[in-house]
């Protein structure tokens, strides 16, 4: 898989990355250490060597699970964690009040992204990562009680003591960006985009675009509601939250199905799955320099890399997004 690079830096990453935050279990159900790390090994085999992580991603499970799969081969991967979400002390800015734990513990986190709070996650990211240095380094959520000059400050001296290679942003607006930029050059911004989420296509495409930045689509298959598996009669597991969100809910569920059976034809004549064609239909949108798939085992992330192959003509894309812009999804 031939790697992009990240503007402002000299780090490479390959343009579907493997999405950790499922392995991390919060959100998800739980998840299994065995399975987990098999699959971060068969990412990392296969030529899918970048990783993205988060503290929050199971309170440190998914960066621990990370740095058992990688141990011995830190050189032939890309590390990608974030910072800026705590649940072990308060701050001003309530992120998500009164979820639990993987231990079932109630929690509430919240946004911190002072100068002190910057360097102290760092530190407790390599110590889980069991690694010296962060490729990318991002920020989770804006933080709207911590001035920007500060983090960026953070980042700066991060960057200058080797501890980060180069340093993003996570759920910025254009205007945050902007204004980050006044004080640190920003290397890329992960956002949520989908087929079925397209709100950064107004604004923040066209700035990245305009100023050589990185744009990490995350959730690209709206946490597998583009795969087609998710009908109305789906067993999640305990935990899961995705049935109480508006995608898997009627009639969206019903709708968004109902367009994935019209764009089928189009994964069934190159012998793929819908959410390979769905993959590669997201990595080829204009400002799109890598979408993040999330994988629980070693046959996901096999079927993930195989997005990369898939081939869609001009005319092919044009045609699925015509079906797409005849969606129509409640609020």
């Amino acid at each position: 898989m031939e790697k992009i690079q990240l503007p402002a830096s000299d780090v490479k990453i390959t343009p579907i990355t493997f999405g950790a935050w499922a392995i991390g279990g919060w959100f998800w159900g739980g998840s299994e250490e065995k399975e987990s790390v098999k699959a971060i090994e068969a990412a990392v085999a296969n030529g899918m060597t970048s990783i993205d992580t988060a503290p929050v991603y199971g309170f440190g499970q998914s960066e621990e699970f990370v740095a058992k799969a990688i141990k011995g081969k830190r050189e032939k991967v890309e590390l990608l964690t974030k910072f800026g979400l705590v649940w072990d002390r308060k701050s001003k800015h309530l992120h998500y009040e009164k979820t639990f734990d993987n231990q079932g513990n109630p929690i509430s986190l919240y946004r911190l992204a002072t100068k002190e709070n910057v360097i102290r996650e760092c530190e407790d990211c390599l110590r889980r990562l069991g690694t010296d240095y962060i490729d990318l380094f991002q920020q989770h959520w804006p933080d709207n009680f911590t001035p920007v000059d500060e983090t960026m400050e953070a980042l700066e001296i991060l960057k200058t003591q080797g501890k980060i290679r180069a340093a993003g942003v996570s759920n910025y607006s254009m205007q945050e960006m902007k204004k980050a930029e006044n004080y640190f050059t920003l290397s890329a911004n992960q956002v949520p985009y989908s087929m079925v989420n397209r709100t950064i296509e107004k604004e923040l495409v066209p700035y990245c675009l305009e100023n050589n930045k990185a744009i990490i689509a995350y959730s690209p298959l709206q946490r597998g509601v583009l795969t087609g598996k998710i009908t109305t009669n789906y067993q999640f597991s305990d935990g899961d939250h995705r049935p109480g969100t508006p995608f898997f809910k009627e009639p969206n569920l019903t709708r968004i199905n109902t367009f994935l059976d019209k764009i089928r034809p189009y994964a069934e004549s190159q012998n793929v799955t819908l959410a390979q064609l769905v993959l590669k239909w997201t990595l080829l949108q204009p400002g799109i320099s890598c979408v993040l798939a999330g994988a629980r085992n070693e046959k996901q992330v096999l079927e993930n890399m195989k997005a990369n192959e898939v081939v869609l003509s001009e005319s092919d894309l044009n045609q699925i997004t015509l079906q797409l812009n005849q969606l129509k999804l409640e609020p």
